[in-house]
């Protein structure tokens, strides 16, 4: 935990409340009083409960399961503070819905991505804060400052102290995602493996064709910025196991799933899913398989360094000593022996 600065003033929106409350206990500062109201016919109504008058404040809130409403919510936030006369504001978006919105790609489509950014930046925000875009471009539809943090280094530092790394080989689901897959597999010093992916519409179905790379007795290891449906994570984790892999554990920066995904993955050949808090997923607590690391405190290091005017660019591709040392242990066996114990 850093010393305390009286000067960061950090809030939370309704879903964000625990990612904050982390922060805030890294930052050694008080969670920013403020209130919520979600009225029976689906209104929101902010009120913040303190003076925020020439102050840089710093609101925690994802556009994560409920993507519509948490959007809304966040746009409020952003004028309440304005209208409060906030010197300037942070919008700390730890998974950023819409973003795989980012092109259009098809006749009459919307651009989603773009659109939350505009609404964004109209209603008030100076900063965006924000982990693993589906595509890094997104940065680019804003007109203000956007740090993109990486989970990347703390959930290789977590995966390091797991006992699959002997004749690991890292597995990208698709062409898309090699680039970041290559550079978990830098990271980790093990080989990568791609997978050839194909989808015929906007559903959450795609199909697995092919796989490029030999995985034959090597323990997979699945990467993926996020995933709805578990499908494409099942369906991979079918086709190593038919090329003769043996143990196989996914790796997100993201999790979506609700129950037919949970249950997707715990009927499949998955041992674990490790994923970061970036969105509080309730459908996976109690689950074994799912495993948890916190990227609260990578976005309390990147508030601390905006506030006392230091570079972020570190936080990019490595992992504090400070955050590093409360990464939590790993597992020390497949949940199938964990379960026996």
């Amino acid at each position: 935990m850093l010393s305390g600065n009286p000067d960061i003033k950090i809030f939370a929106g309704s879903s964000g409340l625990p990612f904050a409350k982390k922060m805030c206990n890294y930052l050694g500062a008080e969670l920013g009083a403020s209130e919520v109201i979600h009225f029976s016919d689906g209104n929101i109504f902010i009120r913040i409960k303190e003076t925020v008058r020439d102050k840089d404040v710093y609101v925690v809130l994802p556009i994560g399961l409920d993507p519509n409403n948490e959007l809304v919510e966040l746009l409020f936030w952003m004028d309440s503070f304005k209208r409060a006369s906030a010197s300037s504001v942070t919008a700390i978006v730890p998974y950023y819905g819409y973003a795989k919105g980012d092109k259009k790609d098809e006749p009459r489509v919307s651009i989603r991505a773009r659109v939350c950014a505009d609404c964004l930046e109209t209603a008030g925000a100076d900063r965006v804060i924000t982990m693993d875009l589906h595509s890094a471009q997104v940065q680019g539809f804003f007109k203000i400052p956007v740090d993109h943090l990486r989970s990347l280094p703390i959930l290789c530092e977590y995966i390091k102290g797991m006992d699959i790394m002997e004749d690991a080989v890292v597995v990208s689901p698709d062409a898309g995602f090699a680039k970041m897959a290559r550079k978990y597999a830098d990271y980790l010093g093990v080989p990568v493996a791609i997978g050839d992916k194909t989808r015929s519409g906007h559903d959450e179905n795609a199909q697995i064709l092919e796989l490029i790379g030999n995985v034959e007795g090597k323990n997979c290891i699945i990467v993926d910025d996020f995933s709805i449906s578990g499908g494409t994570l099942v369906d991979v984790a079918h086709m190593l196991k038919a090329r003769g892999a043996k143990r196989i554990v996914s790796c997100l920066a993201h999790i979506m799933l609700r129950e037919k995904g949970v249950k997707a993955i715990n009927d499949s050949p998955i041992e674990y899913v490790i994923s970061t808090d970036s969105v509080e997923n309730p459908f996976i607590v109690g689950h074994q398989k799912f495993l948890t690391v916190s990227v609260a405190p990578l976005f309390a290091e990147a508030v601390y360094r905006i506030h006392e005017r230091e570079s972020v660019s570190t936080l990019f591709s490595a992992v504090p000593e400070k955050i590093k040392e409360d990464i939590p242990d790993a597992p020390c066996a497949c949940v199938c022996a964990c379960e026996e114990d």
